[in-house]
């Protein structure tokens, strides 16, 4: 290492000492006043390697009583998270405040290595350690010039220096280096003092090592270097802080031009190539490190402190192509509104991708949280596994006739989502179209209890609103708890035919025993269902299974689907879980699923089919299957009203309008549930809108605040709330 104003070994700064070496060999007989001195120096050279010899004696005693060479500085590493091919997802500082990432010869462009070895220590394989004819060239470019020039160091002579950092610049520091170097020699090999080199040396700031230096100044890994950049990369560490890119870019330029000079003299590089990279400009400003899968990188490292690196199942390129799209969805949403994404690889059950929030600094998004582990209603995304669990015990079949039609069981009346009845559907149409009323029936047949326990023995957990409680047959569209990581798993049982795979997401994990949820056939039977769901606008249908789910009051958009090979999750919402209008799952997180499995890259191949499954119509099924068992416990709910129910927005909810505004000017949905009409609606006791007999009203608001929302129904019914527009 030298000082800035100090040029490399062989001091290209001034052309005669170039030729100095091959000067110094003789001259001829003629010679000029030049030619006398240098032979004075050639004498003078003579004379330090005789000083030198003399020295060698006591330099050798003296090493038998150093202590051993301490190794801490070269073992201390930045703790780094890698992906399933080593691919970097994430380092971290070390305690002191370092990038300081493990790296290797191998590990970086091997032209860089020949113009380092050119410029610093082209001797280097062929020395043990200390470079005689470099010191002799030294100290004829001191005696030429009348000071220091350069210091003969070899690399592993930096090495030591690096291992044992002193502030001195003398003979007997020099010496200790020497001595060191001669030690280093005899421990290890070449690779390794070079690995040490490239991991020790400083490029300016808190950056150490040549992968870390890479990383900040041009943004990607020192495997491929353009000359110009390897010309850097190899003249920072002379004079880190004075040659710092972001501080002293002149100083920077200067120095990488010199370093091209000598790469084109060695025949490293073309003049040509020379010429185009001193043409290339010198970065101005450190780039961020990778920070991809952050909430996953800190959980790995705070279960295993101690450890310096994690490999991860985590695909960088998938990461990163979801971490993108999450941020590109965003950016039409409310700024509350945070998107999540699990991908998960069907056979192993190795987790590709987990993407926790849109943006993990981002306050106003909670983006530190992981909202793949936030507990969440899942709407009708549930479903599936009443279907599932229904065709699993023989109470149904894909094709088996259901009645979509109002009903009541006991005090609890289900409606559709749109209000609306088909009358009878078969299960697969019911399923397609995410109907409430079949679900129910189909619930009430299997038994909310069992349903719960057959979740849970598959290792689900799910969250209960009142614990010690029945569960009721809202467990069904959303009553319960569950994150989006059980979610996506009890998907991906349906993928591997019945067994919900345990998640992985280190790369060492073994596999466990997968739990089984259903048995093939009722798998099956539910994912060819899914295949043929209508697919959002512009998308392909038949090309993945797919189901979403829209929580109560707009809170939760859920889209999961799976192809033969992966399963993705999609989850939409704000992490304070208020409510947004405008909210659904099919609208807003099934676009974002499609687009995810296109990044994914489409396994189209249908699901195959087991052999003891039953492909018929209604009317060719076995009789108790044809029509589902009317043994239920329920009443047409025709012969009585529902009572009357603000459906949305729900009391209390804080809705942010910027999230519904069309055209500049903020919306309001406003839903009602049971009643008759006609529905009359009013905002703090004023009527806003004519009365209407539909069950949806759209209002635009003057302003934000505090309201009360009422609704009149044709029987003179009222149901009121206080929410507050922001």
């Amino acid at each position: 290492m030298h000082s800035d104003h100090k040029p490399s070994f062989s001091g290209e700064a001034k052309p005669r000492p170039e030729n100095l070496d091959r000067e110094m060999l003789g001259s001829s007989p003629g010679m000029t006043v030049t030619g006398r001195r240098f032979r004075k120096l050639k004498i003078a050279a003579a004379l330090l390697a005789l000083l030198l010899t003399a020295a060698a004696a006591p330099l050798l005693h003296d090493a038998a009583t150093l202590p051993p060479l301490d190794l801490a500085a070269a073992t201390e590493r930045s703790t780094v998270v890698l992906d399933r091919e080593g691919r970097l997802l994430r380092p971290f500082l070390t305690p002191d405040g370092r990038w300081k990432l493990p790296v290797g010869a191998g590990d970086v462009d091997p032209r860089y290595l020949a113009m380092l070895k050119a410029y610093e220590d082209r001797r280097f394989d062929s020395h043990a350690g200390i470079d005689p004819l470099g010191l002799v060239r030294a100290a004829g470019q001191m005696l030429w010039n009348g000071r220091i020039v350069s210091g003969g160091s070899t690399l592993t002579m930096q090495v030591a220096r690096l291992l044992e950092p002193r502030e001195e610049r003398s003979l007997a520091a020099k010496l200790r280096q020497a001595v060191r170097a001669v030690e280093l020699e005899r421990r290890f090999t070449k690779t390794q003092i070079l690995d040490l080199y490239l991991t020790l040396a400083p490029f300016g700031g808190n950056l150490e090592g040549v992968r870390a230096a890479s990383l900040a100044w041009f943004g990607r890994e020192p495997k491929r270097l353009s000359t110009a950049e390897a010309a850097l990369l190899v003249a920072l560490p002379q004079a880190p802080e004075t040659r710092r890119p972001d501080r002293f870019i002149e100083a920077a330029r200067k120095a990488r031009d010199r370093v091209l000079a000598r790469v084109e003299q060695a025949g490293l590089a073309t003049a040509a190539e020379v010429a185009a990279a001193r043409e290339e400009p010198v970065p101005t400003a450190r780039k961020p490190f990778p920070n991809l899968a952050p909430h996953v990188a800190e959980q790995v490292v705070a279960e295993a402190p101690a450890a310096r690196s994690h490999r991860l199942s985590l695909d960088a390129r998938l990461q990163s192509a979801l971490e993108a799209l999450a941020r590109d969805r965003s950016l039409g949403l409310s700024p509350q509104v945070s998107i999540a994404m699990l991908a998960i690889d069907n056979d192993t059950g190795e987790i590709r991708a987990s993407v926790g929030g849109v943006d993990y600094f981002a306050a106003e998004r909670a983006g530190s949280l992981d909202l793949t582990r936030a507990l969440r209603s899942p709407g009708s995304a549930l479903k599936p596994f009443i279907y599932a669990l229904a065709f699993d015990n023989g109470i149904a079949h894909p094709e088996t006739m259901l009645e979509d039609r109002p009903a009541r069981y006991g005090l609890y009346v289900p409606e559709n989502f749109d209000m609306t009845f088909q009358g009878m559907v078969s299960a697969r149409k019911a399923l397609q179209l995410s109907l409430n009323m079949p679900a129910v029936e189909l619930l009430s047949a299997l038994g909310p209890q069992r349903f719960l326990s057959r979740l849970r023995d598959a290792g689900v957990a799910v969250a209960m609103p009142r614990e010690g409680g029945a569960p009721g047959l809202a467990v069904g569209l959303g009553g319960l708890g569950i994150t989006l990581q059980d979610l996506t798993r009890l998907y991906v049982g349906l993928a591997r035919g019945g067994d919900v795979a345990l998640l992985k997401v280190r790369a060492e994990d073994r596999g466990s025993p997968s739990p089984r949820l259903v048995e093939p056939v009722a798998a099956w039977y539910v994912a060819d269902t899914l295949l043929g769901a209508p697919p959002p606008l512009n998308a392909v249908p038949g090309r993945i299974a797919f189901k979403t789910g829209t929580s109560y009051g707009y809170r939760d958009a859920w889209a999961v689907g799976f192809d033969r090979r992966h399963t993705i999750g999609v989850w939409v919402g704000r992490a304070d879980n208020g409510a947004v209008p405008g909210l659904v799952g099919r609208v807003v997180a099934a676009p974002i699923l499609f687009d995810a499995f296109a990044r994914l890259g489409l396994d189209p191949r249908p699901f195959p089919q087991p052999p003891d499954s039953i492909v018929a119509t209604s009317a060719h099924l076995p009789p108790p299957l044809r029509h589902l068992r009317q043994d239920v416990p329920k009443t047409m709910a025709a012969m009585t009203t529902p009572s009357l129910r603000l459906a949305f927005p729900p009391e209390g909810a804080r809705i942010d309008l910027a999230a519904s505004a069309a055209d500049g000017r903020p919306e309001l949905n406003l839903k009602v549930a049971g009643g008759a009409p006609p529905y009359t609606w009013l905002v703090d006791g004023a009527p806003i809108l004519n009365p209407t007999r539909r069950r949806e009203a759209i209002w635009q608001p003057p302003g934000k605040g505090f309201l009360r929302i009422s609704v009149i129904d044709g029987t003179g019914a009222s149901e009121s709330v206080s929410v507050r527009l922001q």
